[in-house]
Order: C-alpha cells, then sequence, then structure tokens
C-alpha cells in the first residue's frame, strides 16, 4: 500500500502502520488489516505473488519509496500490462523494498489491559502529559510494573510510545491542514521548536517540508479517493 499523497493508517492486530506520502507499508497474507486516509489522499494498492513476497519481511513494515519505486508501483496501478511486464515491475518492486530503509512508522498495539486503557486515553488526547506513575495509579499498576510492561510488549520505552502516538496524530492533523505551531500544542509539545525535532526524528523531515512535499504532490495532479 503506498501513499502517493496523504496519510494512511494500516491496522492489525500488531499495531498501527503509519503511512504518510512516499512511504510503502507491507502488510504479509494473513494480517486481518483494515486501512483509513487522512486528507487528500492518493493510495496504490499492489498484490505480490507468493515467491516474491518472501522476499519481504514476513511481519507489517514501513518503507521509505524510492524514487524508482515510486514509479514502479505507478506504473502498476494505473496502466495496463502484459502479465511478462508486470511480473518484471514487480521484481524490480522486490528488489527496492529488499534494499530499502524501514521507517520507524509502526505504533504497536498493547495487549495488556492496564496498558490499552492509557493507549485509549492517550489516543483521545494525545497531548496529555500526565506522569506515568500518576497514569499507573489510575490504571491499578505501580510506574516499574507499567514501565516493564510497556518495555515488553512494545519494545520501546513510554515515552518512545507515546512520542510514536503523537507523531501519528500530528500527521493526521498536517493532512487536514492545520499549521505546525497549532499541531505542536494539539499534540503535547510546549513549544514549535520541540515538535519539529521529534517529527524530523520520527519521520525524516520537518513538519513545514513534509506539508510543501505534500502540497507539489498536489500540484502533480494525482487522482484522489
Amino acid at each position: 500500500m503506498y501513499a502517493a499523497r496523504g496519510v494512511l493508517a494500516v491496522q492489525t492486530d500488531r499495531g498501527t502502520s503509519i503511512v504518510p506520502a512516499n512511504r510503502i507499508a507491507w502488510t504479509p497474507a494473513g494480517f486481518t488489516h483494515q486501512h483509513r486516509a487522512h486528507g487528500e489522499t492518493d493510495m496504490r494498492i499492489v498484490f505480490l505473488p507468493a515467491e516474491l513476497a518472501e522476499r519481504v519481511p514476513d511481519r507489517p513494515a514501513v518503507f521509505l519509496a524510492s524514487g524508482l519505486a515510486r514509479e514502479v508501483i505507478l506504473a502498476l496501478t494505473s496502466r495496463e500490462l502484459e502479465p511478462a511486464a508486470r511480473a518484471r515491475l514487480q521484481h524490480v518492486l522486490v528488489d527496492e523494498l529488499h534494499e530499502a530503509a524501514e521507517q520507524p512508522l509502526q505504533l504497536p498495539e498493547p495487549h495488556d489491559d492496564r496498558l490499552r486503557s492509557i493507549a485509549q486515553r492517550l489516543r483521545e488526547n494525545p497531548a496529555d502529559n500526565t506522569p506515568l506513575p500518576e497514569l499507573g495509579r489510575q490504571a491499578g499498576a505501580g510506574a516499574r510494573t507499567l514501565s516493564r510492561l510497556i518495555r515488553t510488549e512494545l519494545g520501546m520505552t513510554y515515552y518512545e510510545w507515546r512520542t510514536q502516538l503523537r507523531i501519528y496524530h500530528a500527521l493526521v492533523l498536517l493532512a487536514d491542514g492545520h499549521d505546525t505551531t497549532y499541531v505542536a500544542h494539539a499534540c503535547g509539545w510546549a513549544n514549535p521548536s520541540g515538535f519539529i525535532a521529534a517529527f524530523a526524528a520520527v519521520v525524516g523531515t520537518t513538519p513545514g517540508r513534509h506539508r510543501a512535499e505534500q502540497a507539489g504532490l498536489a500540484r502533480d495532479g494525482h487522482s484522489n479517493i
């Protein structure tokens, strides 16, 4: 699944893949999933034959789309191709994915009920800055217990998890046309500079450049869904 423009969210039982423009989300066969588009979105979907799918991860992942991968996906989803030509392009796409860097845009889904209640609270209000000990008191677990659960289930610290969740919401708000200052405060940062640094660390570009890319893609005239 490729976002030529806009932001996609692809949800499986492993969590949510956050897919801003020019990223590719890969979902292996056998994973029940659903997706949601935010903003003006141009979404392309490519299916891979089983023998090629073996060369990409056996779990959901997000990749940065190279220029070649982007053009291959656009060709596969906008042209009538002979079977042999389609197969060649699919091989090229898999070669590009095999070499591409994975993006830290996977928001894992907790399974422990206490963590799920905290996740729901943060989804409803990503600007919530309640300290972890207080969240633990309300959820019925100590801060150490929660920290251990988060590390075990999600593979990161609480603050890394919260930042990932906030960046997801930031991408949605940016896709809806909000400016950087509004998004920073709505997602819990005290000032725009802190938000810009966190956004760039996760997405690989600043919010301003991300918005400019979106505007440029919109001018290219891709079809909307």
